[in-house]
């Protein structure tokens, strides 16, 4: 089986998922709790193999965030991109991390991402947010070990080096 041997169909799979569920509709109560599923994987990915997936695949799927969303062209792009680089800098600390002290340094990622989108915002003239704005970095920390441990039985089951 190409995909189990080759580990590139699991991160494909994974990404394509998280922006499926960055997408979705929700009520207005869940979509402001909604964790940033794209930036949850990208982490994940980039502290688990850096060598595979780092700052361009990071810009990347933040492009693909873009276009989805219909927002400024760019703006999710170079977040992720330094969410990543970040992310693959630390990788090798983090990996060591228990899974809760990996959940505070995501929520440290996180908050870096929405803050920059809140920056991007002020640029464009867009009104600042609500407190609320705020709430996705929390809802992924606690979302965080879920997540690692569904994408590391993920990866070791496709062997993604």
């Amino acid at each position: 089986m190409y995909g189990r041997q080759q580990g590139g169909l699991a991160i494909l799979i994974s990404m394509i998922l998280a922006l499926a569920l960055t997408v979705i509709p929700m009520s207005d109560v869940l979509r402001l709790i909604k964790p940033e599923w794209c930036a949850l994987v990208v982490i994940y990915w980039c502290m688990a193999v850096p060598g595979r997936f780092s700052v361009g695949s990071g810009w990347f799927v933040g492009l693909l965030l873009d276009v989805l969303q219909g927002s400024l062209l760019g703006q999710h792009a170079l977040a992720m991109a330094l969410v990543a680089y970040i992310t693959v800098n630390l990788h090798q600390r983090l990996r060591v991390f228990p899974v809760w002290q990996q959940g505070l340094t995501v929520l440290m990622l996180l908050s870096l991402y929405q803050l920059l989108l809140l920056w991007f915002d002020g640029i464009i003239g867009l009104q600042p947010k609500a407190w609320t704005y705020w709430l996705p970095p929390i809802s992924g920390m606690l979302l965080w070990p879920w997540t690692y441990l569904l994408l590391r039985k993920l990866r070791r089951y496709y062997n993604v080096t």
